[in-house]
């Protein structure tokens, strides 16, 4: 049986069961009242019980689970008090990845990975445009061509819009002002370094369900404090992310642990000015995904950032401190306060805005799945270091990596852009003075391919008779006189047009070759 995963402690230790931790939870709180420190805490104990761990590292500080806490007074007399057993400072194993390749390993997917209805999002297209995105996709599908970067879907685009006559039978109409404006919102998104993300090696799997020597899972860090200002960007990735575990991992059940844990901190930014295709999306992938011994945890501001039917899926809930200042912040706590299970003696309505740093309000799931009273806990310290760390020490993580040599170096195979500029060219002409001809772009007025010449025999030598001229077979060869009666008769016939003339020539024709 796996141990429990300490998460502080009330009148009794409180723990998180790593059976219930697919069951998907909630970490919220205003700024500065201790969520990050949560995250961290819950992330180590998923470590230790050798559960991988996917985490996005908003404001640089998760970076520090790299290295040992300081093992400050303050750190130990907060140990003492919530009672972790065996308590040190102490490093987990972290793997950085980065979108943008600065801080991290690059963490790529491709375009046909992505898909028109994220990719579509991302770009922020309305659905006209979406349906001109979504043509493209299918096009390249039935052409057999790869959309692995930014490059190739130009491509597609340029080659749907110059063929749209041709596709509208089959694909339906194709509007000019669409794809143009398809095109400049990738020009965008190539400005704000999103063709990072785009390419090969496309990111395994596989890579985030490692574990160390010690059995202990993965810590996988996406270095976001740059990406969050690209915000559609970082929601997408996330989703991306989240509907390719999907697709890819089997079905599990329920397990003694999950086979991955992913906290999705500043969770509103994935909910922010999405369409209701998208939101279903989200709902129907958090709960069918914890079949496949996936757990989600969305880090927000407030509950209320996350869409109800997402918000009923969350069984493992620790509330820090909310902040009611105006009666729009009452209402919001008054309705946090409310999808808790009631305790005996606890206001948690009071209690929300009453809470210290590092103090919360927690429900987790126990062992049949219900949720358990809210109490009020003191949060655990992190056995890491809480805060940033320096450039030495994050070079140095990325140099022990196990995984370093598989994505640091970009591959560029051949695709749709290769693909498609080799069926723009001209086939290749045999002809040099042909040649010439169409490198100056000077049109063939014969409207036929252009033949080479037989070059003349040098002056004074003799043609092989390989190259002389051959009578048709089943003929004798015409004498000499015969060879130039003819020659005569196409001379005259070239300049006499009428019947009767044609009758004079083969008359002629006729009375020489007798």
């Amino acid at each position: 049986m796996v141990e429990p995963i300490l998460i502080g402690k009330a009148k009794a230790p409180v723990h998180l069961l790593p059976a219930m931790a697919n069951r998907h939870g909630l970490v919220a709180g205003a700024t500065g009242t201790g969520k990050t420190a949560t995250l961290q805490g819950l992330a180590e104990g998923l470590s230790a019980a050798g559960v991988p761990v996917f985490v996005a590292d908003v404001k640089g500080d998760l970076a520090g689970m790299s290295q040992p806490g300081r093992g400050d007074a303050r750190l130990m007399e907060r140990a003492k008090a919530t009672g972790p057993a065996g308590y040190r400072p102490q490093a987990y194993p972290v793997l950085f990845w980065d979108l943008l390749g600065t801080n991290g390993h690059p963490l790529r997917t491709t375009i046909s990975e992505l898909g028109p209805l994220l990719l579509a999002r991302l770009l922020g297209l309305n659905e006209v445009q979406e349906g001109v995105l979504a043509l493209a996709f299918k096009l390249a599908d039935d052409e057999g061509l790869l959309l692995l970067d930014l490059k190739d879907l130009r491509a597609l685009l340029q080659h749907v819009s110059e063929q749209s006559e041709t596709l509208r039978a089959t694909y339906g109409q194709v509007s000019p002002q669409s794809v143009g404006a398809i095109q400049r919102a990738l020009l965008q998104l190539e400005e704000q370094g999103g063709e990072h993300f785009f390419g090969e090696p496309a990111l395994d799997l596989n890579d985030l369900l490692m574990t160390d020597g010690q059995q202990r899972g993965a810590i996988n860090v996406l270095a976001a404090d740059q990406l969050i200002q690209r915000p559609r960007l970082y929601a997408t990735f996330l989703l991306w992310l989240l509907a390719e575990l999907f697709e890819a991992l089997p079905e599990a059940g329920d397990l003694d642990k999950p086979k991955l844990v992913f906290f999705f901190d500043e969770a509103h930014l994935l909910f922010k000015d999405a369409n209701p295709a998208l939101i279903e999306k989200v709902e129907q992938v958090v709960r069918l995904i914890r079949s496949k011994g996936v757990g989600i945890f969305f880090v927000t501001q407030s509950p209320l950032d996350i869409p109800e039917t997402v918000l009923g899926q969350l069984g493992n809930r620790v509330q820090h401190a909310l902040r009611a200042f105006t009666p729009r912040d009452q209402k919001a706590v008054r309705a946090v306060a409310e999808t808790f299970r009631a305790s005996p003696g606890l206001n948690a309505e009071q209690a929300i805005s009453e809470l210290a740093i590092g103090e919360a309000l927690v429900s987790v799931l126990d062992e049949r799945g219900t949720p358990t009273p809210v109490v009020r806990t003191l949060i655990r310290p992190p056995a890491s270091r809480l805060g940033a760390i320096t450039p030495e020490e994050r070079r140095a993580t990325l140099g022990m990596s196990p995984i370093g040599d598989r994505y640091d170096q970009r591959v560029d195979r051949e695709s749709a852009f290769e693909q498609l500029a080799k069926a723009a060219e001209p086939p290749p002409s045999s002809n040099p003075w042909g040649k010439a001809a169409d490198a100056i772009g000077i049109p063939n007025p014969w409207g036929r391919p252009r033949e080479t010449p037989q070059a003349p025999a040098p002056t004074g030598q003799r043609v092989p008779p390989s190259r002389m001229p051959r009578a048709p077979a089943g003929r004798p060869r015409q004498t000499i006189a015969e060879t130039a009666a003819k020659t005569v008769v196409r001379s005259i016939s070239s300049s006499i047009g009428s019947a009767i003339g044609r009758q004079i020539v083969r008359g002629v024709l006729g009375s020489i070759l007798k």
